[in-house]
């Protein structure tokens, strides 16, 4: 088998959501004495790929201790979407083999920037809808926001309050199109409403 990482690495100068200073990790040594270290990390929950869960948008949602780690450690399907420019809709999607229970993951031109796109390729909410109706159980996205500029959140609301995962900050540079085996599972912390996750897919070669 081929394990692909599709995780950001997590460092002080990483690439955060619009570039916020405040959203930098801060990694800090705390013992350094002959053969023991031992370090502590300050970081937003939203840094690199992470994992939504509804009280993120949703006031009184459910928190990320409690997400079905059958929807994050599952077979997921890659779309390759490097052709938009702009955002991903259900004309987009329509074309697509997407099933019940599916978890579906975007390769959008995201993966080839380092930088912060201002302008990154998103999902928009139709294509939310599309997905909810196809009763998808997640969707991945190799940016650090599954949406842009919506006023209403309003990505973000359909998706949660169908239940449906939301991972983000992936990096799919090198994977293809294809189907594969998603290991994601958040760290389990009580009451948060995101969790950091290190991201892979598995191919069986």
């Amino acid at each position: 088998m081929k394990i692909y990482d599709i995780s950001m690495e997590i460092h002080e100068n990483m690439t955060v959501y619009k570039n916020k200073k405040e959203k930098r990790p801060k990694h800090t040594i705390t013992v350094d004495s002959g053969d023991v270290r031992e370090s502590r990390i300050s970081m937003d929950m939203h840094t690199g790929a992470h994992i939504d869960a509804p009280l993120h948008m949703i006031r009184g949602g459910d928190t990320v201790e409690n997400i079905d780690l059958n929807k994050v450690i599952t077979k997921c399907k890659v779309f390759d979407f490097t052709n938009i420019s702009d955002k991903i809709t259900s004309e987009d999607l329509a074309s697509k083999d997407i099933q019940k229970g599916d978890f579906i993951i975007f390769k959008t031109r995201n993966s080839f920037r380092e930088d912060f796109d201002f302008e990154f390729v998103y999902l928009d909410k139709s294509g939310a809808q599309f997905l909810k109706e196809k009763g998808v159980i997640g969707v991945g996205i190799d940016a650090l926001g599954i949406e842009r500029n919506q006023p209403e959140h309003e990505t973000h609301k359909i998706l949660l309050g169908a239940g449906i995962v939301i991972l983000e900050g992936l990096r799919l540079k090198d994977v293809e199109e294809g189907e594969y085996f998603l290991y994601a599972a958040p760290l389990k912390i009580r009451g948060a409403e995101a969790s950091p996750t290190r991201a892979v897919l598995i191919k069986e070669e």
